[in-house]
């Protein structure tokens, strides 16, 4: 395990060197220039190259790289163009907030749809079934924003269940020393706060969450339907064990190998940025600040912000391949 283990960390490097440079090439690709975002319609060419020389954009490309690298080696990720603060500190304010997010979103997906695509494979052709397929088909084809905003209306603005924008009430007063509002408010035993962040939580997490659960369902369908074909299956079946052990030693066990690797994937993608749902909510993480940097031409933001998130996916794929590996002995030899 632990060769397996550091083989795909190793694989890791050129992943990574090749992302730094598609980055890196990508953001300067973009029309326009951060220095034009700054100085706005009314720049001079003189204070244009006044910026560009102050932030190294007049040297050549291949020498703003390596010098690039160097930073990014030493921990150094640069400087926000519009805020002055540094990337690091943009980060490490704002990534809780996604990762809250992006969790509570892939628990709603597969604590329903593990149970939903299960179901749905035992009753095979049945109403429920063909239910669970249409809706799954759904999910997948409805534009997160658009749900995003039907959500806002139904709940917020028509029932007023819940609140429609942000991480907590505007007035609220409560600590949050580690920016995971839910987390901070069990650790600080405040309920209010507790109640106050669940609540902002839930619409989001739905809306983020629609897309996960409906593939999570149909990968779980189809596992589950190759499995219960196996001669295994048959096997215990015809033993006389118990149908209810039959599903969780035989049929879920073996079913979840390739689940745990969209959970992991479907992880990986809502870590890296969930653009429209923050947006919509004004959430305030990783995703509506990347959208604010590719608007203003922030490459600082752009390069830091999204080497980051690659990372970040390339560590929860890491992860994955460990689970797999777990779960199915026979990956550890290959």
């Amino acid at each position: 395990m632990l060769k397996f283990s550091i083989r795909r960390l190793l694989q890791l490097i050129p992943i990574l060197i090749g992302l730094s440079i598609l980055i890196f090439v990508w953001v300067r690709a973009l029309p326009g220039g951060p220095a034009e975002a700054l100085l706005g319609e009314r720049a001079t060419q003189e204070s244009i190259e006044e910026v560009r020389r102050a932030y190294g954009l007049d040297r050549p490309l291949h020498v703003q790289y390596f010098s690039y690298v160097k930073r990014v080696a030493s921990g150094d990720l640069g400087q926000s163009i519009r805020s002055r603060r540094a990337v690091t500190t943009e980060i490490r304010d704002r990534f809780p907030a996604t990762v809250e997010l992006s969790v509570t979103a892939m628990i709603f997906a597969v604590g329903a749809g593990i149970p939903l695509g299960f179901v749905a494979a035992k009753r095979y052709r049945s109403w429920l079934d063909h239910t669970s397929l249409g809706g799954s088909l759904l999910g997948i084809s409805l534009p997160v924003f658009f749900l995003a905003l039907i959500l806002k209306y139904i709940f917020g603005v028509k029932l007023g269940w819940l609140p429609t924008i942000g991480r907590s009430d505007v007035t609220a007063t409560a600590q949050h020393p580690t920016g995971f509002f839910v987390f901070d408010a069990i650790i600080t035993l405040d309920g209010a706060a507790f109640v106050d962040a669940v609540r902002h939580l839930i619409l989001p997490a739905i809306a983020l969450g629609t897309i996960p659960l409906a593939i999570v369902t149909r990968i779980t369908r189809a596992a589950v339907l190759d499995v219960v074909n196996e001669d295994y299956v048959r096997t215990a079946k015809a033993k006389g064990m118990p149908a209810l052990v039959v599903d969780r030693r035989h049929v879920l066990k073996n079913a979840m190998l390739p689940v745990t690797t969209v959970i992991g994937l479907q992880l990986g993608l809502l870590l890296s940025g969930a653009i429209l749902t923050e947006t919509v909510f004004a959430w305030g993480g990783m995703g509506s600040w990347m959208a604010d940097a590719i608007f203003n031409r922030d490459y600082p933001v752009l390069q830091g912000g999204i080497l980051f998130l690659a990372i970040v996916f390339v560590v929860v794929n890491l992860l994955v391949d460990v689970a797999y590996a777990l779960l199915d002995p026979r990956i550890r030899v290959k």
